[in-house]
């Protein structure tokens, strides 16, 4: 009588040795400890310091993974490792350009700093009231240009014109607007206000010309792909209601990607709002302030740094540090602008309903 053998298969553990949460922690401070020592030793810099306790707590924690884990995982923790170094290789010139902009400017600040102009100041500190007010009304100016030039333009590539000739011909020239040097638009807004008012025409309106020809294609190529994430489900169950096209798109289409569009927008803001060349050329510079767009040369934060550190006349170090204080406050700007948008992403986001 023969019986069946049956086999069982070996046993195979559903859980694996593995390493503390604390031990990606623990081998950085023991890699940062033993790259301090021998850095300390031969007299290297910080930057070659943490470069060795980089590799070191990379090779550690991969070794000590394997070891008592397994490759997968070992592998796991190797790229997320690399990844947490990058992130903070990309965070040192952002910090340290900070920091030195903090550093260098913060003393410049006060009330006379951002209420009064450079008009009739001989001597002291002025402020930069006048190029803050430039700064605002030219961007304003190429924002009011840009953006329904932009979102038409980006309606009609992916409502109307998906995939047609003219569509392509159209995406070609966008991209190649974006790699327009800024001089560039600077030079043709200049050419063109000259052949209008006259040569040696220098006004706000011009600079608005002039950032707006480099934030239509960002415009575009934002709102073009939030404009494509919109399911198709909307549209069509829109259609089926017997609602137009335009009101489709009106009352559809641009709520839903509302938020993203804004993100674009408040993107190429920032693009632009730093731009030198452009201004210098077509606006100028001036020490009082202008309200008109319209008439007479405008001042800008830009501008203003520029001048302050190439032309600092018989003040250096008082215009210096005034660069410093107009280059804080332009960053603040576009970091007020970049909180704004954030909001409005979020006010201006679908509600999900339950």
């Amino acid at each position: 009588m023969m019986t069946d053998t049956v086999v069982h298969p070996a046993h195979l553990p559903l859980r694996h040795p593995r390493l503390p949460s604390f031990a990606p922690l623990l081998a950085a401070g023991i890699a940062t400890a033993a790259a301090a020592l021998i850095g300390l030793t031969l007299g290297w810099s910080i930057a070659g310091i943490a470069v060795v306790a980089a590799v070191l707590h990379l090779v550690g924690l991969t070794l000590w993974s394997r070891a008592v884990e397994n490759a997968r995982a070992a592998t796991d923790r190797l790229v997320t490792s690399l990844v947490w170094v990058a992130l903070a290789i990309a965070l040192v010139p952002l910090v340290s350009l900070l920091w030195k902009v903090i550093a260098e400017g913060s003393s410049a600040i006060d009330a006379k700093f951002l209420t009064w102009s450079m008009r009739n100041v001989v001597g002291e500190p002025g402020g930069i009231y006048h190029a803050i007010i430039g700064t605002l009304l030219i961007t304003a100016a190429a924002t009011v240009i840009s953006v329904p030039v932009g979102l038409l333009s980006a309606i009609y590539l992916v409502e109307y014109s998906a995939d047609s000739r003219l569509a392509g011909w159209i995406r070609f020239l966008v991209d190649v607007m974006v790699g327009i040097p800024s001089i560039v638009a600077g030079l043709f807004a200049y050419a063109l206000f000259s052949l209008i008012f006259g040569p040696g025409t220098q006004m706000g309106l011009g600079g608005g010309v002039a950032l707006s020809l480099l934030m239509i294609p960002i415009v575009v190529r934002s709102a073009e792909e939030m404009l494509k994430l919109v399911p198709a489900d909307l549209r069509e169950a829109s259609y089926a209601l017997g609602v137009p096209k335009w009101r489709t798109i009106v009352k559809v289409v641009l709520p839903t990607a509302m938020a993203g569009i804004i993100t674009g927008v408040t993107l190429a803001i920032a693009r632009v709002i730093g731009e030198t060349a452009p201004l210098l050329i077509i606006c100028g510079g001036t020490d009082s302030v202008n309200f008109n767009l319209f008439h007479g040369q405008m001042a800008s934060l830009p501008v203003f740094i520029y001048s302050s550190y190439t032309q600092p006349g018989s003040n250096p170090e008082i215009l210096k540090t005034m660069a410093w204080g107009a280059a804080l406050i332009l960053i603040i700007i576009v970091m007020a602008l970049n909180l704004i948008a954030r909001l409005a992403g979020k006010f201006f986001a679908p509600k999900s309903g339950r």
